[in-house]
């Protein structure tokens, strides 16, 4: 298992980290390595549009949120090198999600969610979103998640082949994961790629 202060799995050693405002410049070498202004900062989830409309642009607002007690997610490093990103806080830190009529609460459990999963331009098909995913469980589980849950594509619902539009990528696929323990407790009513989200949910063991 990870944790935040690491492990090594194979020849590969393995850390997560919260992402801090210490951590910024890593956040952004993994989801913009090139500063663009109008990419994504992951932050729709996590802000209103009249929100980040307040801050002179979307890097400041990303800057903001990794300043508060719950930063956005956390980063997983190779060694020293930061390759992947987990967008994972409380559902009701997440305004987006707390509103949306298409992916509604199961139950009453304040769970977290996992918004985003993100692996690293030239580090991808490396099997590192496992190791991303239970660090960022285990980050979580830390701070007294009850639960986390992900809402990712279910991609075997038509013939077990169908291929994400890389646009959907970062929410995930069923299979992805399962491989991190997560089994599914719901359906929702968004799609991915035509293809149905579901509910996935991962507790303490």
């Amino acid at each position: 298992m990870l944790s935040e202060n690491g492990c090594t799995m194979g020849v590969m050693a393995f850390s997560v980290h919260p992402a801090t405002s210490e951590r910024f410049d890593d956040l952004a070498d993994v989801i913009n390595p090139n500063r663009r202004a109008t990419h994504c900062w992951c932050l729709s989830h996590r802000l209103t549009a009249k929100q980040i409309a307040a801050f002179p642009d979307r890097e400041s607002a990303a800057r903001d949120l990794a300043t508060r007690p719950n930063p956005a997610g956390v980063l997983l490093y190779d060694d020293e090198l930061p390759v992947g990103w987990c967008s994972i806080t409380p559902r009701s830190e997440n305004p987006r999600l707390s509103a949306s009529r298409l992916i509604r609460p199961i139950d009453e459990q304040d769970v977290w969610s996992i918004i985003c999963v993100v692996v690293r331009g030239g580090h991808r098909r490396r099997g590192l979103s496992t190791p991303l995913i239970d660090g960022a469980v285990e980050h979580a589980f830390a701070h007294g998640a009850p639960a986390v849950e992900a809402y990712p594509v279910d991609n075997d619902a038509a013939d077990g082949t169908s291929r994400i539009d890389t646009t959907m990528a970062f929410v995930g696929t069923r299979s992805m994961f399962e491989q991190a323990g997560f089994e599914q407790v719901g359906t929702t009513d968004a799609k991915g790629s035509g293809l149905p989200r579901i509910v996935m949910r991962r507790t303490p063991s």
